[in-house]
């Protein structure tokens, strides 16, 4: 046995979008009227996770969406200041030689998905599942799987999350959390994951991995 759907979450994980979020944050905090944030204290709000956040800033579920819609527009308009992590680029192409097939599910908008990976490696992306809530990753995951018809015991979901631990799990899927994402590697820890990865050079092992039963949410 071993992994032949690799599923990558995007934010945190393939591109190094967390100083651009940051930088938008307190303006998105004012158009939809929830605190704004002390960049003095970013660093210890990575170690909260995404509902610990909202309370913090006392954002109600509802506005999360807008908040979410808000973020991709600017990212958008601003997508050249977004790059994928060093060695992300040569481990795409390192798994694409490889038979796995690469998709990409994540809850930023597909248009700037490709726009910051570029037309090169946005054609050895299989599948793109973009776009849904951040707690709505499960069933997405479970549609790329049918699609690419593939058991959850043969996927990985690769993620920075406690969030993406969950919907993978959600959907029998292992879940590998990387070092360099949003969490700190501490944090996604205590959701016990079945890989790591320390270094983004290193996604291109993933066929080489011996696949683990993903633990039950």
């Amino acid at each position: 046995m071993r992994y032949r759907l690799a599923i990558f979450d995007f934010d945190g994980t393939l591109a190094d979008s967390f100083p651009f979020f940051i930088s938008v944050f307190n303006r998105i905090a004012d158009e939809h009227g929830f605190r704004r944030i002390d960049h003095a204290h970013v660093e210890r709000l990575r170690y909260f996770g995404t509902r610990e956040i909202m309370r913090h800033v006392g954002m109600p579920a509802w506005k999360l969406p807008l908040a979410a819609a808000s973020f991709k527009t600017l990212m958008r308009e601003n997508a050249e200041q977004v790059r994928l992590f060093p060695q992300v680029e040569h481990a795409l192409r390192e798994l694409a030689r490889g038979d796995i097939q690469l998709t990409i599910v994540s809850s930023n908008a597909e248009d700037n998905v490709r726009r910051v990976l570029g037309p090169d490696l946005s054609a050895l992306i299989s599948q793109y599942e973009c776009g849904m809530s951040i707690f709505g990753k499960t069933a997405r995951i479970r549609k790329v799987l049918k699609r690419a018809a593939t058991a959850p015991s043969a996927a990985l979901y690769i993620g920075d999350q406690a969030t993406d631990a969950d919907a993978a799990r959600r959907a029998g899927v292992a879940f590998a959390a990387v070092h360099w994402g949003y969490a700190p590697i501490e944090v996604l820890r205590k959701v016990a994951p079945e890989h790591e990865f320390d270094l983004p050079a290193s996604l291109a092992a993933i066929p080489s991995l011996q696949p683990k039963h993903p633990a039950q949410p």
